[in-house]
C-alpha cells in the first residue's frame, strides 16, 4: 500500500501568536511612519539645501527673494501695521568687470564706468567706493549694495528706465554697406550689465505711536519684538524664496526659483477710534499732572475682546530704537536722574551707560497693563462682597458699623472716614474698609483664597500677548494670617495685573461669565479668506446672575451718591468703583489711584479701567482724575459706537 502523507492538523491563531503578530506589525508600521515623516521633513524644510547640493556641482549662486509680511488690521479693517515695497540695489561684480585678459585685467572699462555713473546718480555713491567693492568681490555674482539705502517704487522705476535706456560701447566692427559696397566701421553697444534691483519690504505703522504696546515692532530683518508682532509672528511672517543662478550644460547662465511664501493677515479686536479716545484722555492727565505711569484698559465685557490698551510712555514702532523715544522721558545727558525712579540708586551705580540705556528703553517698551503687578486697592472691594454673597456668609440685608478703624491681630487698620452704621450696598459706594474687613472675616480665609483664585487672581489670563505676569508669588493662600485677610479685603497686601482685574471684573458685571481676554479675532490668507476664527471663549462661571445684578446696583450707587460722583452724567448710566492703594514701603505717602467703570449699569457694553501710579503734581490720593478720565472715555466711546451702529 502506498504510504499516506500525513496531513498536519490546522493550528488556530492563539492569543500569544496574535500578540506577536501585532508587535511585528506595529514595529513595521512605526518604521514606515518614520520613513514617511523623514521624507516629508526633507521636502518641507531641507529642499533648499538639497537643491543647493545639486546645483553646487554646476557653479551656482543663491540669492534670497523677500516675502511680504502680513498686515495687522483693527476690527474695522484699518491697517495698524502694513508693509511698503522697497528695492535694494544688487551688484554682480563678476559681470561688471567682464572678460579679463591674460594678466587678469578687464578687457574694457566701459561697463564699469557706466555702472559708476548710475550708482552716483541714484544713490550718491562715489566711484572709488565701487572700485573698492569690485577689488574685494571680483568673483562674486551677488552683492547687496548699500543696504541702508533702499529705493522707493518711484525711484526704482527711474533707475530701471535708466538701465534700459543707457548703452555700453563694446567695440568697432567692419561692416559692408550693401548700397555702396564699401566697408565701414560700426560701433556695437550692449545694455549695462551687473546691476539689478531686488524687491524687499519695510514694516510700516501708519498710526505711529498709537497702540504701540499692543502692536510691538519688527527689526530690519523682521525679528518680531513684543505685542501682536511677536505673538502672531508665525502667521504674520512668511518664508523667503530663493533664486539659484548656475551654468547649464551649454555654458549659459540659467536660473531656478523657489517662490517666497507671503505672510498672513491678522484682524484684531482693537478699534483704533476707541484706542485714540483712550490715549487722548490718558495724555491729558500726563500733560496736566504727570505720573510714574498711567495706563488704561478698555474691554467688551460680553466676550473678552480688548477694544483698547494704552500706557503713558509710548514709542514709535517705525523707529523703536531712535533716541527720540528716550528723549521724551529721559535726560539723555543724565539718564540716572529719571531712571532712579525705577531702579535703586545703588544698583544704578554698578551699571554701564549701555545697560542704563537698555533699562530706559525697557521702561518705555513695557506693557504695564499685562506685565506689571501692583496692589489694586479698593477696586477689589466688589470682589470681596461677591465672594461673601456667593459663599452665603452674608445677604443683601446685612449692615455694618464703621467706627473709623478696626483692630486685627494686634494691628489697628484705619478707614478713610467714620461711616457709622451702613447697609451692604453703601459699603461699596462709600468704600468702607471696616465693613470690608468684617465681610472677609465672615467669609473666612479658606473660602476667600478659593474665590480669589476662581476670579483668576494669581493666574495667567491667557491673553494672546507676550510677557504676561501671573502675580502668583504675591498672592496669599488659605493659611494667611488674620491681618493679611483683613488687608486683602480692600485690595492691599497682594498684587495683580490690570488684565487680571479687568477680565475678572467683566465677569462680575455680565452675569458671572468669565471670558478669556483676547486681542485677535481672525487670521486671513492673502486673498482675504478666513484661516483662523477666534470665537469668544467661556472659561468658567465666577458668580451667579443674582450676585452680578446686586453688584451692578451697588456700583451704580457708587456713582450716584458715593466716591465716584464725578462720573454721574445724564447721557449714560455709568457705574463703577474707585481705588486708592498705599504703596510699599508704607508711610512714604506714595499712592496708586484708579477707577474701573462700565455703562450702562444694567446691560454693560463697555468696561474701562484706569490706573495712575504716583501722581507728580497735586495730591497722590486724587482718584477724581481717574474717575473723570474713565467717564470721558466711556462717553466718547459709546457716542462713537452708537453712531457707527
Amino acid at each position: 500500500m502506498k504510504k499516506r502523507r500525513r496531513i498536519r492538523p490546522y493550528t488556530k491563531l492563539n492569543n500569544r501568536m496574535f500578540a506577536r503578530l501585532m508587535i511585528v506589525f506595529a514595529v513595521f508600521s512605526i518604521i514606515l511612519l518614520a520613513i514617511v515623516g523623514k521624507m516629508g521633513f526633507l521636502v518641507l524644510f531641507r529642499s533648499h539645501s538639497y537643491e543647493e547640493m545639486v546645483l553646487s556641482s554646476q557653479g551656482y549662486t543663491s540669492t534670497p527673494i523677500s516675502f511680504k509680511p502680513g498686515n495687522i488690521y483693527d476690527t474695522n479693517g484699518n491697517v495698524l501695521a502694513g508693509s511698503r515695497k522697497l528695492y535694494r540695489v544688487v551688484l554682480e561684480p563678476k559681470n561688471i568687470i567682464g572678460l579679463l585678459n591674460s594678466k587678469g585685467e578687464p578687457l574694457s572699462y566701459e561697463n564699469r564706468n557706466e555702472v559708476a555713473k548710475c550708482l552716483d546718480q541714484f544713490l550718491g555713491v562715489p566711484e572709488p567706493e565701487l572700485l573698492a567693492i569690485l577689488k574685494t568681490q571680483k568673483n562674486s555674482q551677488y552683492y547687496p549694495y548699500v543696504t541702508n539705502r533702499m529705493l522707493t517704487e518711484e525711484e526704482a522705476q527711474e533707475m530701471k528706465d535708466y538701465l534700459e535706456k543707457e548703452r555700453v560701447f563694446v567695440k568697432e566692427v567692419k561692416v559692408k554697406n550693401k548700397k555702396t559696397g564699401k566697408t565701414e566701421l560700426k560701433k556695437q553697444y550692449k545694455k549695462i550689465e551687473g546691476v539689478y534691483l531686488e524687491e524687499s519690504y519695510e514694516r510700516t505703522y501708519p498710526y505711529n505711536r498709537t497702540a504701540c504696546h499692543l502692536l510691538g515692532y519688527t527689526t530690519d530683518d523682521f525679528t518680531s519684538v513684543g505685542g501682536i508682532e511677536q505673538q502672531y509672528k508665525n502667521y504674520l511672517m512668511g518664508k523667503e524664496g530663493r533664486r539659484f543662478t548656475y551654468l547649464n550644460e551649454k555654458g549659459e547662465y540659467d536660473s531656478s526659483i523657489t517662490e517666497p511664501v507671503h505672510g498672513q493677515n491678522v484682524v484684531t479686536t482693537v478699534d483704533v477710534n476707541i484706542q485714540k479716545i483712550a490715549e487722548k484722555y490718558l495724555e491729558r492727565i500726563q500733560d496736566d499732572y504727570g505720573s510714574k505711569n498711567t495706563s488704561v484698559l478698555v474691554m467688551n465685557p460680553n466676550n473678552g475682546e480688548v477694544l483698547a490698551m494704552a500706557n503713558s510712555k509710548t514709542f514709535d514702532p517705525n523707529k523703536p530704537m531712535d533716541d527720540e523715544n528716550l528723549s521724551n522721558y529721559y535726560d539723555l545727558d543724565d539718564i540716572d536722574k529719571n531712571l532712579s525712579y525705577y531702579i535703586p540708586k545703588k544698583k544704578l551705580k554698578k551699571m554701564t551707560e549701555a545697560e542704563k540705556k537698555t533699562e530706559a528703553y525697557n521702561t518705555i517698551w513695557n506693557n504695564y497693563v499685562i506685565s506689571s503687578t501692583y496692589e489694586p486697592g479698593s477696586t477689589f472691594k466688589p470682589f470681596n462682597v461677591a465672594m461673601a454673597l456667593e459663599n452665603g456668609s452674608i445677604d443683601e440685608t446685612a449692615k455694618y458699623k464703621c467706627t473709623g478703624s478696626k483692630t486685627v491681630g494686634g494691628s489697628r487698620i484705619g478707614c478713610s472716614h467714620y461711616h457709622g452704621t451702613i447697609p451692604l450696598s453703601t459699603t461699596i459706594a462709600m468704600s468702607c474698609n471696616v465693613a470690608m474687613m468684617d465681610i472677609a472675616e465672615a467669609t473666612g480665609a479658606k473660602a476667600f483664597a478659593k474665590y480669589q483664585r476662581a476670579f483668576g487672581f494669581g493666574s495667567l489670563t491667557g491673553i494672546d500677548l507676550p510677557g504676561e505676569a501671573s502675580a502668583s508669588n504675591v498672592l496669599h493662600d488659605e493659611n494667611m494670617a488674620d491681618v493679611d485677610l483683613a488687608t486683602s479685603s480692600f485690595g492691599q497686601s497682594f498684587q495683580c495685573t490690570m488684565i487680571q482685574l479687568g477680565s475678572a471684573f467683566c465677569s462680575l458685571i455680565n452675569g458671572g461669565n468669565y471670558y478669556q481676554p483676547h486681542i485677535v479675532k481672525q487670521v486671513l490668507d492673502e486673498d482675504g479668506n478666513v484661516e483662523v476664527n477666534v470665537e469668544k471663549t467661556l472659561m468658567k462661571k465666577t458668580v451667579s446672575k443674582e450676585t452680578s445684578d446686586k453688584l451692578k446696583t451697588y456700583m451704580r450707587e457708587t456713582v450716584t451718591s458715593g466716591t465716584a460722583r464725578r462720573a454721574n452724567i445724564r447721557v449714560y448710566d455709568i457705574a463703577g468703583k474707585t481705588g486708592t492703594a498705599e504703596k510699599l514701603p508704607r508711610g512714604t505717602g506714595k499712592r496708586l489711584v484708579s477707577f474701573i467703570g462700565f455703562a450702562d449699569d444694567e446691560n454693560p457694553e463697555i468696561m474701562v479701567y484706569m490706573t495712575i501710579d504716583e501722581l507728580q503734581r497735586g495730591g497722590q490720593s486724587n482718584t477724581g482724575l481717574a474717575v473723570g478720565a474713565v467717564r470721558d472715555i466711556i462717553k466718547d466711546s459709546l457716542d462713537y459706537m452708537h453712531k457707527a451702529d
